[in-house]
């Protein structure tokens, strides 16, 4: 844990809810000045982040609700810029813009990345800008992965605030098709050559 995310998420009310539960002392070490600050990318972050298909992103709107959604694309789509910023194109979905709203109101935005096969989960706070593509086509050109068979309408440039890796403790261990694909390929492998086999032996045993 880092102070720069201690700093964003334990408000005067997480504070004391935490002296009431009896679990204020044990991080009052992260508040302290020599604490790891933890708002910049290093090596593992970036391998990380790098490495994602999708991630849950919360924006707050002018009336104060949360909005949490989704975001997903290639692998990579969401780019790594520097050790304090990151980007991604935003695609043209079902044009209802909530978080390209509320983010218009608010800059202030949440990110959080699961690796759900090997349960790690990066949180990301950010203050996040966006570029719409008339006013800089070659930066959303540049995060939109060539291939990817969607339109981008703008980029979003997120420079981070805080970063903070989460204990695997409840997050599901959970694997997608292409995941899966080398878990399952020896099977796969196993039942061709079983069926060529009963194959050939009732091919043998038909003849007369």
């Amino acid at each position: 844990m880092a102070r720069a995310f201690v700093e964003i998420a334990f408000t005067p009310n997480v504070r004391t809810i935490q002296e009431t539960q009896g679990s204020a002392a044990s991080y009052a070490k992260f508040l302290a000045p020599e604490a790891e600050r933890g708002d910049q990318i290093g090596p593992r972050e970036f391998e990380f982040i790098i490495q994602r298909d999708g991630f849950y992103q919360a924006t707050v709107s002018e009336s104060g609700w949360p909005y949490a959604q989704f975001r997903g694309g290639p692998r990579g789509f969401l780019a790594v810029i520097d050790k304090n910023t990151i980007a991604y194109a935003d695609f043209q979905g079902n044009r209802q813009y909530v978080s390209t709203g509320n983010l218009a109101g608010d800059d202030r935005v949440a990110l959080i990345l699961m690796d759900y096969p090997n349960r790690r989960r990066l949180k990301i706070w950010g203050r996040a800008k966006l570029v719409d593509i008339k006013d800089d086509p070659a930066l959303v050109e540049e995060l939109h992965v060539e291939g990817y068979d969607a339109r981008p309408e703008r980029a979003v440039v997120i420079t981070i605030e805080a970063l903070d890796w989460n204990c695997p403790q409840h997050i599901p261990e959970r694997l997608t098709l292409e995941e899966l694909q080398p878990i399952l390929a020896p099977i796969q492998n196993e039942i061709a050559e079983l069926r060529a086999e009963n194959e050939g032996l009732k091919a043998e045993l038909a003849q007369p």
